[in-house]
């Protein structure tokens, strides 16, 4: 499946809702977006509402792609950085493609329109993120091309005794 791929699209009720549903689903498939499964719609919608603020002060950027019916299917959110010092990079948050499209290609779709959208972006050089160790996922992040540049063993606290690494990884631009 190919998903369409829009920086900023428009901040509507609908979209609000699809992407806190994504968030949700992903969430409950075990996804390491901010959240241990089970969680409801208004466990996330909080988290939600925090990045709304940033993309409504033009702090942060919404990469949403969305499949043949339109539907949100894949998001991740651009943070840019407001330390003098810092902001020639952005952070992606949020990285997320929905569990029923895993395995077919669309997060290296996601992860290419992350880039491109990076580089849209006047004096951006880099996107940096985090993940959670134990998940696979710096792998297939590697594999996009971002390299690993810090762990902090046991960051993460999962649930009692899981303790996970927080990996950093980097894209030079």
């Amino acid at each position: 499946m190919t998903l369409t791929f829009t920086v900023d699209p428009p901040q509507t009720p609908e979209l609000r809702d699809q992407i806190i549903g994504l968030w949700t689903d992903v969430s409950n498939a075990g996804g390491a977006v901010g959240f241990v499964p089970p969680v409801t719609t208004e466990d996330v919608r909080p988290d939600y509402l925090k990045h709304l603020v940033a993309l409504e002060s033009r702090q942060m950027h919404l990469v949403a792609g969305r499949d043949e019916d339109g539907r949100v299917a894949a998001t991740a959110f651009l943070g840019r950085n407001t330390h003098r010092l810092q902001r020639h990079w952005v952070w992606a948050y949020t990285v997320m493609v929905h569990p029923r499209l895993q395995g077919q290609g669309c997060g290296r779709e996601l992860m290419d329109a992350v880039e491109r959208a990076g580089r849209s972006f006047d004096g951006i050089e880099a996107i940096r993120l985090t993940c959670r160790g134990g998940t696979g996922v710096d792998r297939f992040y590697a594999s996009c091309g971002y390299q690993e540049v810090g762990r902090v063993p046991g960051m993460i606290r999962v649930g009692p005794g899981d303790d996970r690494d927080d990996i950093t990884m980097l894209l030079p631009l």
